[in-house]
Formats: structure tokens, sequence, C-alpha cells
């Protein structure tokens, strides 16, 4: 990460690609795990608490980055549709891989049109 609040929103871009990737791993654990009983889903909660700090502070610049986390937590920890008490289904782990992917392409595309931005501004 840069340490410089010049670069908070590439920054800010960088934990957020990070997170994905995070998510990418976690969905993928759960279609591993979608046969095992009693197993239940897990998720990422970063893009809530990006929304709460950006609510608070308004601008990518002041954001405190320290502070965003991308934390793993059980989903619907009570429901199960399955009698072995397992809660994931492939198909909607699969369409969700499948948009997170997209997702996680996105930022890093983002971000190397800012850094060529940038490149070109220093070269001129």
């Amino acid at each position: 990460m840069i340490n410089t609040n010049v670069f908070n929103h590439i920054n800010m871009l960088n934990k957020t690609a990070d997170a994905s990737w995070k998510r990418n791993e976690v969905i993928a654990n759960n279609i591993a795990n979608n046969t095992t009983p009693g197993y239940k889903r897990k998720d990422i909660n970063f893009e809530e608490q990006l929304r709460r700090q950006m609510m608070h502070q308004g601008r990518t610049r002041n954001l405190d980055l320290s502070r965003l986390d991308a934390r793993v937590f059980t989903d619907n920890k009570g429901y199960s549709y399955r009698l072995d008490g397992n809660n994931v289904d492939p198909d909607t782990e699969s369409a969700m891989l499948a948009a997170n992917q997209l997702k996680y392409n996105a930022l890093i595309d983002i971000m190397n049109r800012k850094f060529a931005g940038l490149k070109s501004v220093m070269q001129k």
C-alpha cells in the first residue's frame, strides 16, 4: 500500500480487490464443502464496512483504510435446506463466484488505468 493520501483512491481499490480475491477463496471453499454434513456457507463482509466508512467520511481521501478488513463470517447459521445441515447451494455459489471474478477483473483494470494515467503524467 502506498502511504500517502494522494493515492487513497488507488489504495481503496487495492483493498477492495484483496477482499474480492479473498471472497473467491471463500466461495471456492464453500463449493468444495457442498457435500460436507453440517457445513455452513461463509462469506466476506467487506462492502458493508466500506459503505459505512464512505457514509461517515464522505470521500476516499478521508478513509481509514487500516480499519477496513475482509472478515469471513458464517452466513445463515440456522438455515439449512438439506437434512444433513449443510446450507451450500453449488449453483448459487458458482454464480456468485463468476460475478465476483468479474468484479475483481474490473478492479484490476481500473487500477491499471489509474497507474497508466500516473505514468503518462510523469513522462510529460
